[in-house]
């Protein structure tokens, strides 16, 4: 795979998990999801599209055998809900509390950091193997 496909999927995997993370934040205060149920916590599961250790086992990979990075899928957080006294409210039970997600908004928010960055270094190498093959190119129009 072409060091441009590579770092592409990596801008797939991120752009996803930044959708993931403002849906988290975006549910913070929502007592319950579309279908009635406790809205919860999602994460993304993503990793190589091909088995590293196979290619370690080898120790013939070469970097044309890599195959970048891809969604293995969501998957829903187990953390107890966060119980909020709120006898008002339609949503409260017989004690008067109301179950909102148990989000951690801080670690929601390093995570987003973690991967504008990543997202930005994809970039950064998708421009820098664009510059290397324009000048290829242009070195062979040369010769």
């Amino acid at each position: 795979m072409q060091a441009m496909e590579i770092s592409r999927s990596g801008l797939d995997v991120e752009w996803r998990r930044m959708e993931i993370i403002a849906q988290n934040l975006a549910n913070i205060g929502s007592s319950r999801a579309a279908d009635g149920t406790l809205y919860r916590e999602l994460h993304l599961v993503s990793g190589p599209r091909t088995g590293f250790a196979g290619y370690l086992k080898s120790g013939t990979a070469a970097a044309s055998d890599l195959s970048g990075v891809a969604v293995y899928g969501i998957e829903a957080g187990d953390a107890p809900p966060r119980l909020a006294h709120e006898p008002g409210s339609p949503q409260a039970d017989a004690d008067g509390n109301v179950a909102y997600p148990a989000i951690d908004t801080a670690g929601q928010m390093t995570l987003m950091m973690k991967t504008e960055r990543a997202y930005e270094a994809n970039i950064v190498a998708l421009n820098a193997a664009r510059q290397m093959y324009a000048k290829a190119l242009e070195i062979g129009r040369r010769s």
